[in-house]
């Protein structure tokens, strides 16, 4: 059988996995070549599938090679909230072990996934001491927001959002409606609070981002969902900071995908995800 390939429907052309393909120009392109042009930015957002272990290579591949020429970086990550900061911070400076951090930041409560996905870009910003900034809203904030909107959080809880939340984007919401009707079947008469709690979501990172660039450059590693067409985070930082950016969607091979994902569609073989140690 031959191998799967990536089909990008609209240029009608499939890739084979391992291939980066540059949407402004429909071509491949190497890494050093990808490279090259991430070095001219201020951020670098990196998507993924959670479950899927090629997706985090390609971003642990990317934070060591950007690191090399940017030892200043800092990199944000959806996967803890705000609230861990302190904890992120003593993870960065090389002074917990894993058991312990992975008690701290309330792993298995928050985010869930495998630990064992990201633990070797964690393992690498620890080793390396790189600033890891916690990106998300503290996760028990959204439910709240999909079940009675923002007006239904109390002060404690609005203090972790931003005063200003944009849904005026007519794409994302359709985008978001499609990702409701999915999961949620036919109930729309919640999906404005599905919505707006989405964009809080999106805004309060896309702060984050913005509050913790530095001189240097920032990567930002988060579910290929909010960084798709650049609506979720990427388009909210800009509009805070002006800052030049790039996107990378990893898609895997089999699947489909459209140039206007991400500045580069990067294809990764299917694989299963790793067993639980």
């Amino acid at each position: 059988m031959a191998p799967k390939k990536l089909f990008i429907k609209d240029l009608s052309t499939s890739f084979d996995a391992g291939i980066i393909i540059s949407t402004k120009t429909g071509e491949a392109v190497s890494f050093d070549d990808l490279l090259a042009d991430l070095s001219g930015v201020r951020v670098i957002y990196i998507g993924e599938r959670h479950f899927d272990p090629a997706h985090h290579r390609i971003q642990l591949d990317i934070i060591k090679a950007v690191y090399q020429t940017h030892p200043n970086l800092v990199v944000g990550m959806e996967m803890f909230d705000q609230t861990y900061q302190p904890i992120l911070d003593i993870w960065s400076a090389g002074e917990l072990d894993q058991k312990t951090f992975l008690k701290k930041v309330h792993w298995y409560a928050n985010w869930k996934y495998n630990f064992e996905l990201y633990k070797d870009i964690l393992e690498f910003i620890k080793q390396e001491k790189i600033r890891l900034v916690g990106l998300n809203v503290p996760f028990h904030i959204p439910p709240k927001i999909a079940e009675g909107g923002v007006e239904n959080l109390l002060d404690d809880d609005r203090k972790h959002i931003p005063p200003s939340i944009d849904t005026s984007n007519d794409a994302h919401r359709a985008y978001v409606e499609e990702i409701f009707n999915q999961h949620h079947g036919t109930r729309i008469d919640n999906f404005d609070f599905f919505y707006e709690a989405q964009c809080v979501w999106e805004d309060t990172m896309a702060t984050s981002v913005a509050l913790n660039m530095k001189d240097d450059l920032m990567i930002v590693i988060a579910g290929s969902g909010h960084i798709i067409r650049k609506f979720g985070i990427p388009d909210r930082a800009f509009r805070q900071t002006g800052a030049d950016f790039r996107t990378i969607y990893p898609a895997t091979a089999g699947d489909e995908a459209e140039s206007d994902y991400a500045d580069y569609i990067w294809v990764t073989s299917r694989e299963p995800p790793p067993q639980k140690k």
